[in-house]
């Protein structure tokens, strides 16, 4: 009989740990959950997948090396699963520091730890599509970086930490370069989150403006459970590599505003104010991405496109609040 493979997920409260451990509790792994304080913290969308009870909680701090150390050689993961770290990219114009520490000492911390424990641990590491800012054509895992935000310089910090461990200390490590995943487990900051809840609420009758900054940007969304499933792949191939994800298909962000107002059956036009003190310093005009390799080599593809994406979303709005 195998061995239960242990996982450990650092960042599991939010939208992609939550489905992460969903998943990996479907293959069978005992599913450690890493919180800064475990006793106290909120596992709110863990509880709306019906397995809080299933997680084992441990409290780490990964700007910590010291707690970081502890925690791994105590439960001993065959797999550690960096989703932690300051997440927004509008918020990391505010808060860089918070932003780059977080992220570039998380990931640092977290690598030193594997290498001094000595044991066989496998390591994702969360990559955003932010590294590469803006470009001209579909990037793919060979495209430099040019980040244009606090958040998109942490990324890209965190991406070369993983890749230096990999190659000077032989660590089984990856990055996925994931471009922008949804679900309804998204935070309110979020703008998509954001737009979703607030043509709801105005399709009931509330009084409301959806104030955003600039609608003219566009991007690869793709659905985040899909997404996670990416990640567990490829710590499951024989080597360790990196890894671009994303659906292959850009949309603009007039157009998810557009067909989020249409399922309540509303013109947008009528109810979305462009704010300029929303704006970003720097912001990435389009994204677009080639999932090529990951479709090759982990037989990974994206099958859940835009009008979807925003159709779930839109449907747990109803079923959370239509009580």
């Amino acid at each position: 009989m195998l061995e239960q493979k242990v996982a450990l997920i650092c960042g599991i409260s939010g939208q992609d740990g939550t489905y992460l451990a969903k998943l990996l509790l479907d293959e069978g792994y005992k599913v450690f959950g890493g919180s800064r304080d475990a006793q106290n913290a909120s596992f709110r969308n863990l509880e709306k997948l019906g397995i809080v009870d299933k997680i084992n909680f441990v409290s780490i701090t990964l700007n910590d090396f010291r707690s970081v150390f502890q925690t791994i050689n105590k439960i001993g993961p065959d797999e550690i699963y960096n989703l932690a770290g300051q997440s927004s990219v509008a918020l990391s114009f505010e808060q860089p520091v918070e932003t780059l520490e977080s992220i570039i000492m998380g990931t640092l911390n977290i690598l030193e730890a594997i290498r001094f424990s000595g044991k066989d641990i496998r390591f994702y590491n969360a990559g955003s599509s932010e590294c590469f800012g803006n470009a001209d054509h579909a990037v793919d895992e060979e495209t430099p970086f040019r980040p244009r935000s606090p958040y998109g310089v942490a990324k890209a910090t965190a991406y070369w930490e993983v890749a230096n461990y990999r190659e000077a200390y032989n660590l089984y490590a990856c990055t996925g370069i994931l471009f922008n995943h949804e679900s309804p487990f998204r935070k309110e900051r979020f703008v998509t989150k954001k737009i979703v809840s607030t043509a709801y609420k105005i399709s009931k009758g509330i009084d409301m403006k959806l104030n955003l900054g600039n609608i003219n940007i566009c991007r690869d969304w793709g659905w985040a459970p899909e997404y996670v499933k990416a990640m567990w792949l490829m710590l499951q191939k024989d080597e360790p590599d990196d890894f671009v994800i994303a659906t292959g298909q850009t949309s603009s962000l007039e157009d998810f505003i557009r067909i989020a107002f249409e399922l309540v059956g509303l013109n947008w036009k009528d109810h979305v104010v462009v704010d300029e003190l929303l704006m970003r310093p720097t912001d990435i005009t389009v994204g677009l991405a080639n999932p090529d390799k990951a479709r090759r080599l982990l037989n990974w593809e994206a099958k859940v496109k835009i009008e979807d994406i925003i159709r779930l979303m839109m449907e747990y709005e109803r079923d959370n609040n239509d009580r």
